[in-house]
């Protein structure tokens, strides 16, 4: 069905209306540079996703083993043992004993095998200083190892060392 559309005899008054003029962007397309920054910022957003994720998961990552740590737990813990006065107080260390210089860190302490790489040494609890010239074993360059502290006193200090006020010191032991 087609609709008659009546005739209109009157003179349209109306001129036609013009045209819009407009640009045709067809003609342009993408260039090479905006291909090349684009592909260029691409590039540098994926190469900093890359780099800067292994950085979060850096301080879950640690080079000490399981078996270092209980190493260095275990020497804490035979160091407080066999060092201290078990009659008076369990944590308290002779200071004299630990010092003597002959023999080797494992038969200072009665270790049966203490290995090359550890240092144990006694420190302020507020600080980490050694207190005197409290340490044994190898010298310890702030290396990655695997730590342990124990809380003691110091009854008898060795000769030419001053405890001065404190009344508790830390016994770290170092193991790497």
């Amino acid at each position: 069905m087609t609709r008659k559309r009546p005739h209109n005899e009157q003179k349209r008054t109306r001129g036609r209306r013009q045209r819009t003029v407009s640009i045709s962007l067809r003609d342009r397309g993408q260039t090479t540079q905006d291909f090349a920054v684009g592909i260029g910022v691409f590039i540098l957003a994926v190469a900093f996703v890359f780099t800067f994720l292994p950085t979060i998961l850096t301080p879950f990552d640690s080079s000490v083993s399981g078996g270092q740590t209980a190493q260095a737990d275990r020497i804490a813990d035979r160091l407080v043992h066999n060092l201290s006065d078990s009659d008076t107080s369990p944590n308290t260390i002779n200071g004299t004993t630990f010092n003597e210089t002959d023999g080797g860190l494992e038969d200072r302490v009665g270790l049966r095998t203490a290995g090359d790489r550890v240092n144990v040494r006694i420190e302020y609890l507020d600080k980490r200083e050694i207190v005197g010239d409290l340490a044994i074993g190898n010298e310890y360059t702030d290396q990655s190892a695997a730590s342990s502290a124990r809380i003691v006193t110091i009854n008898e200090p060795p000769s030419g060392v001053s405890l001065g006020d404190e009344a508790a010191y830390r016994l770290v032991v170092r193991v790497w």
